[in-house]
């Protein structure tokens, strides 16, 4: 068959479906070019003195610290590897259940560590990190069942009982607009706010050419990105919410600066001024296709994270980055988030 008479011969339905995909294809390759001059000069400029920690900063702690793998010793040694502006440990206290529960036995050295943060660490919370992967593009949770909601519900409960500060949930990969997920975070703020204890979240990337997670979608399967109005809805249920602004694909810091600073500045517009919106920082090395090492740094995360705050919002006060991970990061990992980010204002 002839292409045209082909094409003629298809429904309007499947010819829209292949409108949508050359459409999305179009959208992801025709404004690289552009996309690279305005990252570029999203990078460029100084960032203001003020654009400085905050002490609203987190890290990601490994499973170790509660698993009995880290002892006195590194105990020990925690106050000295987060000094800085770091106010949340997010302690990885074990991945959920497919069904939403957790394990007890997953975290038995849990007491410990929140006894000796609260001793050589005033004022620094511990948060127990919960994690799994998401239905329907991974074999996890089913976040449009109510049962599996309220056993992720019981689980919050069950490590705040244990001692923890708060609750820090990632769960991945999440749709932009999976309303299953606004209904959790529902049920778990409700109790964390009555509980006093935050309710923090990790998150995708947000839109950075309009609807892009859609496109993403239609070519991969994988959405990745969240919309800017989705971005909102999951801020406004929460106390704290980090952005996952790592695994980009940039290939070069510059590029990685820009992204950041767009990133951030996209996440600035909607998150409410009463809500901790932190961005995430690279601190590990990977060469693949997502995450070039070289290029994906905590210096140049940090620098696009000031950018956006100097131009965006430089007296905002909830607002911090999140070093990733304790477990991978380097002596110039830390090196780069104090003298960049927590150097003294002059």
């Amino acid at each position: 068959m002839r292409p045209m008479v082909r094409w003629r011969s298809w429904s309007r339905r499947r010819r829209r479906t292949v409108w949508a995909a050359l459409g999305a294809a179009a959208l992801l390759v025709v404004p690289v070019g552009s996309v690279g001059l305005a990252l570029g000069a999203e990078a460029a400029g100084d960032p203001s003195a003020l654009a400085r920690t905050r002490g609203h900063d987190a890290v990601w702690l490994g499973h170790g610290w509660v698993d009995g793998h880290k002892g006195p010793a590194d105990l020990a040694a925690l106050p000295q590897l987060v000094r800085g502006g770091v106010h949340d440990l997010y302690v990885h206290a074990g991945p959920l259940e497919h069904d939403g529960s957790l394990p007890a036995a997953l975290y038995p050295q849990a007491r410990a560590l929140i006894d000796a943060v609260h001793r050589e660490l005033p004022g620094v919370r511990v948060q127990a990190w919960l994690g799994d992967l998401v239905e329907p593009e991974a074999d996890g949770l089913h976040l449009d069942q109510a049962a599996v909601r309220d056993r992720i519900t019981a689980s919050a409960r069950q490590v705040l009982d244990a001692g923890f500060d708060g609750v820090h949930l990632d769960l991945e990969p999440l749709h932009s607009g999976d309303g299953g997920y606004l209904a959790l975070l529902d049920q778990v703020h409700a109790l964390t706010a009555a509980r006093g204890v935050p309710l923090s979240v990790a998150t995708p990337q947000i839109d950075p050419l309009p609807a892009l997670h859609t496109a993403a979608a239609l070519l991969t399967g994988h959405p990745k990105w969240w919309s800017q109005a989705y971005f909102a809805q999951v801020a406004r249920r929460t106390d704290q919410i980090a952005v996952m602004s790592y695994d980009t694909a940039m290939p070069t810091q510059a590029l990685y600066t820009g992204y950041v600073a767009q990133q951030t500045a996209l996440a600035l517009e909607v998150t409410p001024p009463s809500v901790d919106l932190l961005m995430g920082l690279p601190a590990y090395y990977a060469d693949q296709w997502g995450h070039q090492g070289s290029a994906e740094t905590v210096a140049a995360a940090v620098r696009g994270v000031r950018l956006g705050l100097t131009r965006n919002a430089v007296d905002r006060r909830t607002f911090g980055v999140g070093m990733y991970a304790d477990f991978t990061a380097t002596a110039a990992d830390w090196a780069s988030y104090r003298d960049d980010w927590c150097r003294e204002l002059p």
